[in-house]
């Protein structure tokens, strides 16, 4: 019998194989351009709010300023500007004067005493002796007392070092009128700002006195921080209770606040802090900030009180806002 041949192998079918997995490839995503005029006024922004704060005394009108200061830079056409800065500086000025003047017709109907509204400042500010006094609370209520071209011109030529020939372009004046301005302006000022710089460490030493004695609640002791010509000016702003009048001299001063503190049934505590470059303290009603109350010190002792309760003006009171001159 012949042999039956080999059975055919099975066909090898191949293992299917899995499939591929989908490679991924990153989508790059799209940088988006800086717009020139932004990235100039973002760059000056902390300038500007500056210019305009020490010119209004109200960091609420200066954001205002910096917002009608944006509008009117975008449309510039950037090409044709020269110096960035020194015009941003003067849409800023200008901006700020016609504020200043519809700001004159509040203060007339404002309740009370007007106070510039205290800023929590960064550490370099205080470290800047040129810029901590120029935002001073001191110096804020001289600058009250000028013109709303005076004030413009002060700030810019002795605060920022302005040119004449900018100032006038900012000011809308010649620089012959802007240097006489400037000269008044400065003979005003010097007549009434603080006589003299007081170091910081002396300053935080009158300042732990007159916490200490706030907190014995002891007139005799409080008339040892206090010059005898000391003036406090309060700021309640017709929402909170303060003197509508400046208390001028230290008995006066020094009942006005026991009495305030013995009337008062909250649980009152004081902090150190730091506003407009000085040394200040924060005042605490049962753990809510009720003010801040900014001093002037002259040869050890306290010339000048301001107590802002107003607590329209405190929404800075608590988070720092940087200042530059630069």
């Amino acid at each position: 019998m012949s042999e039956q041949p080999p059975a055919p192998e099975p066909a090898h079918t191949p293992a299917p194989t899995s499939a591929a997995a989908p490679v991924s490839v990153p989508v790059p995503v799209p940088v988006p351009e800086i717009d020139p005029a932004t990235d100039t006024f973002v760059a000056h922004r902390n300038l500007l709010f500056t210019v305009a704060y020490e010119m209004l005394g109200s960091a609420a009108d200066a954001e205002d300023v910096l917002q009608e200061t944006w509008l009117r830079w975008v449309k510039v056409d950037l090409a044709e500007v020269r110096d960035q800065r020194a015009y941003l500086v003067r849409i800023t000025t200008r901006q700020s004067l016609n504020r200043l003047r519809t700001m004159s017709r509040r203060k007339e109907a404002y309740v009370g005493q007007w106070l510039p509204e205290p800023l929590l400042t960064t550490p370099d500010v205080a470290e800047d002796v040129e810029l901590a006094e120029s935002v001073s609370m001191a110096l804020m209520l001289v600058l009250e007392t000028l013109s709303p071209t005076e004030r413009a011109v002060f700030v810019l030529r002795e605060v920022f070092d302005t040119g004449y020939d900018e100032i006038a372009a900012a000011v809308d004046k010649t620089p012959a009128t802007v240097r006489q301005i400037a000269s008044r302006a400065r003979r005003h000022v010097d007549a009434r700002r603080p006589r003299q710089t007081v170091s910081a460490a002396e300053s935080r030493a009158v300042l732990e006195s007159f916490q200490r004695v706030l907190e014995t609640g002891d007139p005799r002791t409080l008339l040892d921080v206090l010059a005898p010509d000391v003036v406090m000016v309060n700021d309640g702003g017709g929402i909170k209770q303060a003197a509508l009048r400046p208390i001028n001299g230290a008995e006066k001063v020094a009942r006005f606040l026991v009495g305030a503190l013995g009337k008062n049934k909250s649980l009152v505590t004081v902090a150190p802090t730091v506003v407009n470059g000085g040394t200040a303290l924060a005042v605490h009603l049962d753990g809510v900030l009720d003010g801040i109350m900014a001093m002037r010190v002259e040869n050890g002792l306290v010339t000048g009180l301001y107590y802002v309760r107003n607590p329209e003006k405190l929404t800075r009171a608590e988070t720092e806002t940087p200042l530059t001159l630069r």
